[in-house]
């Protein structure tokens, strides 16, 4: 018997698709990681310059291992030797030829809503690289748009909070307490519902579980 969450993952997949062009983004579903890697890498130009940003569902498909390796030039911030390098590196993302990033939260009617700390991510998604995919497991999708801002403030930023330094309530208690603290990661809240111009936004969307 087909695995049911697939099953369902797919025909949500398939309306989100649609949604999602219906607001002027390019939109693939895939149903597993190697066949959204192949997608992702069709999307990108030989030689291409290529940052990221919040990438963690790219990184588990091995998209980021990809343009490492691959004949692209990659701005890859973990290659900085120094703080001051690692800051000039996150600039020079936002004028990168690609842009790759994760979505804390989707919207099945075909809206992104990210969250972010420094703000170098939801920066480039809104201005700056020519063009920006988005990978997504279908386990970001919530059925509307205030849900997609729920599971984004308490459930990807708690749980992608453990992962960083200083203190906050949702490290202590892994609940979001809408704190002010100095190491808040919910500083800036994007939500991106259209896409200008067409196309420069694309999404894959891939059948599993990705990223948190």
């Amino acid at each position: 018997m087909e695995d049911p969450r697939k099953v369902c993952y797919s025909k949500r997949g398939q309306i989100l698709v649609k949604n999602l062009r219906s607001r002027h983004f390019e939109a693939y579903f895939c149903p597993d990681s190697a066949s959204a890697l192949e997608k992702a890498l069709e999307l990108i130009p030989k030689g291409a310059s290529v940052g990221w940003g919040g990438a963690m569902s790219a990184q588990q498909i091995g998209l980021l291992d990809a343009v490492r390796s691959g004949d692209y030039r990659a701005i890859d911030r973990e290659a900085a030797q120094s703080p001051q390098d690692r800051e000039r590196i996150t600039r020079e993302c936002l004028t990168a030829q690609v842009f790759l990033s994760g979505a804390n939260a989707l919207s099945l009617d075909g809206q992104m809503v990210n969250i972010d700390g420094n703000g170098n991510r939801v920066a480039a998604i809104v201005y700056g690289p020519e063009s920006v995919i988005v990978v997504a497991g279908m386990n970001k999708v919530m059925d509307t748009l205030e849900d997609a801002v729920t599971r984004a403030r308490t459930v990807a930023a708690p749980m992608n909070k453990q992962r960083f330094g200083a203190v906050t309530g949702c490290v202590e208690t892994g609940v979001c307490v809408d704190c002010k603290a100095e190491g808040c990661i919910c500083n800036q809240i994007l939500i991106t519902r259209h896409c200008r111009p067409a196309g420069r936004i694309k999404f894959i969307l891939v059948g599993e579980d990705l990223g948190l």
